[in-house]
């Protein structure tokens, strides 16, 4: 079965093409810059070099158009024609409280993600373009959506809830959701079978570290607590996002700045972060280079982010009742070794012991602790791509 998977940003589409079940990728790549100058797609199909195509893309529809078109090219093409392709899966940010999986979509499936994008409104938009999109191209084809939220669902009511009058959850939904879910679900899963235990007796902590990030604390395979929470917006400090800060502190910078709603949320989620708090950049290896020159808010903002990482595994080591595993994983946490051995330092006490002879090697799964470590530290590289191909499959099959 060919399962063509779909990741749609605002600006952007990730695809990758499997042959299910065997789990290949066939092709894969990147439409960037949708409705701005500059558009292309980066392609990449099995057995062969990378391609760069440009040209005007003004809309996700146009842009899937155009990935359908090389796919299926005499020149470029991994398959004869879009008839081949069997399913479709979309990645889709936030699933509110109606999914707790991943669900065939159909019209009732669509009402829900509409009225669910006050929720995530810089994100499931998009990822309802991708959907929409595909009906149009692919009317006969099942398409499957895959939640962000939904692995969090078995949070309990009192990790999920805020501590607001209740009736503002009853009206609103105000809660905790937390992101990621598809990447922390994967990571677990498959750190088990890395160290070959079964998921259902483990207390495991997932750190996902990119320019978004967030940690999960699951307990038997089931998410119990994350960071995030209603919005990507809380936990942990990120590229450009405040992460845990105190209502009263937004309120009176609101106030002193006098600014509207819109250009508070521009500021705690574009503007702050590592790029707030460095004024260099929001990207680690930037930061990395400028502390290594002197720069001495670089040098706070790496201390920072690894304290607050560093905050959240003790604190769910301590909801779990003791931590088996922690894994790393995202951009940062797979390839930043910096970073890792800050956020690792100082966790002996929990019985974290690590391997130095490993502790450099990036972007690979890898297991970090020593052999006679109590609690078993690894690298695990996400698939969420993969993650959500075997759930279309599943669904669909």
């Amino acid at each position: 079965m060919k399962i063509i998977v779909l990741n749609c940003g605002s600006s952007s589409i990730k695809y990758q093409l499997f042959d299910m079940p065997s789990s290949r990728v066939i092709a894969k790549g990147l439409v960037d810059k949708i409705g701005l100058k500059g558009s292309l797609i980066k392609h990449k199909r099995e057995g062969h070099d990378a391609l760069v195509l440009e040209g005007e893309i003004l809309d996700h529809q146009q842009g899937i158009e155009y990935l359908l078109g090389i796919m299926t090219s005499e020149k470029y093409g991994s398959i004869k024609n879009i008839e081949e392709i069997n399913a479709v899966g979309h990645r889709v940010v936030h699933g509110g409280e109606e999914f707790s999986g991943s669900v065939l979509i159909n019209g009732d499936v669509i009402k829900a993600l509409e009225k669910s994008s006050d929720l995530a409104p810089l994100h499931n938009p998009p990822n309802l373009n991708g959907i929409y999109a595909m009906q149009q191209l692919l009317p006969n084809v099942e398409q499957v959506g895959v939640f962000d939220t939904a692995f969090h669902q078995t949070m309990p009511e009192h990790s999920y809830l805020y501590a607001i009058p209740y009736v503002l959850y009853e009206k609103y939904k105000i809660r905790r959701y937390g992101f990621h879910g598809t990447s922390h679900k994967y990571v677990s899963a498959r750190a088990c079978e890395i160290l070959g235990v079964d998921i259902s007796t483990q207390k495991i902590i997932t750190c996902h570290l990119g320019n978004g990030s967030s940690v999960a604390a699951i307990l038997n395979g089931k998410s119990v607590d994350t960071s995030m929470g209603m919005t990507p917006t809380e936990g942990l400090i990120m590229g450009t996002r405040t992460g845990d800060l105190d209502p009263g502190a937004l309120l009176y910078m609101a106030s002193k700045e006098d600014t509207s709603i819109h250009y508070t949320s521009t500021l705690i989620n574009k503007f702050s972060g590592l790029l707030g708090i460095s004024g260099v950049s929001s990207d680690m290896r930037d930061l990395e280079i400028a502390a290594e020159q002197g720069n001495k808010r670089a040098a706070l903002a790496l201390k920072m982010f690894a304290y607050r990482v560093k905050k959240y595994i003790g604190s769910y080591a301590a909801a779990l009742g003791g931590v088996d595993v922690i894994v790393f994983t995202g951009g940062i946490g797979e390839r930043d070794p910096e970073t890792r051995k800050r956020i690792l330092t100082g966790l002996e006490f929990m019985g974290v012991t690590t391997d130095p002879t490993n502790a450099n090697i990036k972007g690979e799964e890898l297991i970090l602790s020593a052999k006679d470590s109590k609690v078993k530290v690894l690298v695990v590289p996400t698939d969420e791509e993969l993650m959500i191909a075997k759930d279309t499959y599943n669904i669909v099959s």
